[in-house]
């Protein structure tokens, strides 16, 4: 990087085109954007990603604890038994 009077100056030729493009959506969402590349295109959006569309559906950690602890409550037992002798 070259310096002139404090301020860097970017090399010429080296830098990628920076130009306005659209990024369209598979839901159709079209936002445009600054970009290198020629053309983006992607599958999930703000429109229609579940999160910011308010559609997201919560999980029952709750129950997948418990169903774990079943699943492994031999194993845990077993781990116990070991520890006592």
């Amino acid at each position: 990087m070259l310096r002139v009077g404090g301020r860097g100056i970017m090399k010429e030729g080296i830098h990628p085109k920076y130009h306005k493009i659209t990024a369209v959506c598979a839901c159709g969402n079209e936002v445009e954007m600054g970009s290198v590349v020629d053309q983006m295109k992607v599958e999930i959006c703000s429109a229609c990603h579940p999160f910011f569309t308010g559609k997201q559906k919560l999980i029952d950690s709750a129950g997948r604890i418990e169903k774990f602890k079943q699943r492994y409550a031999k194993h845990y037992a077993d781990q116990e038994k070991g520890k006592a002798k």
